[in-house]
């Protein structure tokens, strides 16, 4: 049995064999609907939803299996894999978080980190990230190296600073965390561009022209809307937590002490969250809720639709139907001029 199959049929509470049929039946090109009307027996009688959940979850873990293999071939290419990373890549449960593990193994662009490395600037941020230096502008006098470029200790210790930052941003448990209070904690801030806000096209957006409410309970309705405020320039788009909450978090998981060391570790730490992690959780943020905002609106539409359809297309009228069927009989059925249910049989 498949663990992909074993896990969806755990999370909707069906059986893993009518996973497997459908798994399988999806492979062989069947649709949901043709599932749903002429493959009863084998699955089990479940209906489009139900066959549709199975799809979409096992599209997804296929995807992130896919992900997993790369990503494990990348890092054995370049012999750094461990028996921790291989465990921790295998159990990780979504793509965000085999990303996560990946990135400090991600072939690089160049970045502020690597141009500080390439100036031999690495130890000095190690030191300085232990936090055990005492003096530290007399350790950072000892990295100066005008062939380099590095010219003096200030620029010394910015270039530490900046590797810092990419080693916090690059930390998995960091991420997870600052991605929980993006989720938890984050708010959506729509704030009006003043050189568009008398025009007339922008009035339909007003009631979003200063508007804060927090993102795990922004109705999907309003979220679209925003974004459509926002994609047409009328307002701009912020959505994080307060940057307080977020930097108090990483002080406590990566500052050891209050010395000179701790203060420079406390410079990458607003370094880091500014410039690298909140454009990216932002944008991870901005992904997922724009996703889980266009589903409720197709939830919704359908379900306008299906009344819609539902409706009595000749009004109160008496309707005699039939469905032609040879393996399981022609159904017959009469219905009132109210919609009541007058008779019913299969012949």
């Amino acid at each position: 049995m498949n663990k992909n199959s074993l896990q969806i049929a755990t999370e909707l509470s069906i059986s893993p064999n009518q996973v497997e049929v459908v798994i399988a039946l999806l492979a062989e090109g069947a649709t949901i609907p043709f599932m749903a009307r002429y493959r009863k027996e084998q699955t089990g009688s479940l209906d489009e939803v139900q066959l549709a959940a199975i799809r979409d979850r096992h599209e997804q873990l296929t995807e992130l299996d896919k992900r997993k293999e790369a990503v494990l071939k990348s890092i054995e290419k370049q012999e750094k894999l461990t028996p921790a990373l291989i465990k921790a890549i295998e159990q990780a449960q979504t793509l965000a978080e085999v990303e996560d593990i990946y990135l400090p193994y991600k072939p690089k662009r160049k970045t502020k980190a690597t141009a500080a490395k390439e100036r031999g600037l690495e130890s000095l941020a190690n030191q300085i990230f232990e936090q055990k230096v005492v003096n530290i502008e007399e350790l950072a006098s000892q990295f100066i190296n005008l062939e380099l470029g590095v010219v003096n200790q200030q620029e010394a210790l910015d270039g530490a600073r900046d590797i810092m930052a990419e080693w916090i941003s690059e930390n998995p448990e960091a991420r997870k965390n600052v991605r929980d209070l993006f989720w938890q904690d984050g708010s959506i801030h729509a704030t009006v561009i003043k050189s568009k806000a008398e025009s007339e096209e922008a009035q339909k957006f007003k009631d979003y022209f200063d508007w804060k409410e927090p993102i795990k309970k922004t109705p999907s309705h309003r979220l679209l809307a925003m974004r459509r405020a926002e994609k047409e320039g009328f307002v701009m788009l912020d959505i994080a937590p307060t940057e307080e909450l977020v930097i108090q978090h990483l002080e406590n998981q990566f500052v050891k002490t209050s010395s000179s060391s701790g203060e420079q570790v406390k410079l990458a730490i607003k370094d880091s969250y500014k410039r690298l992690l909140k454009p990216t959780l932002e944008s991870e943020l901005r992904l997922e809720t724009k996703m889980q905002a266009d589903a409720e609106a197709i939830k919704v539409f359908s379900a306008n639709l299906k009344k819609l359809l539902l409706a009595s297309p000749l009004g109160q009228k008496r309707v005699f139907a039939l469905d032609p069927g040879f393996r399981s009989g022609i159904k017959l059925v009469c219905l009132g001029a109210q919609g009541e249910l007058l008779f019913d049989t299969v012949i």
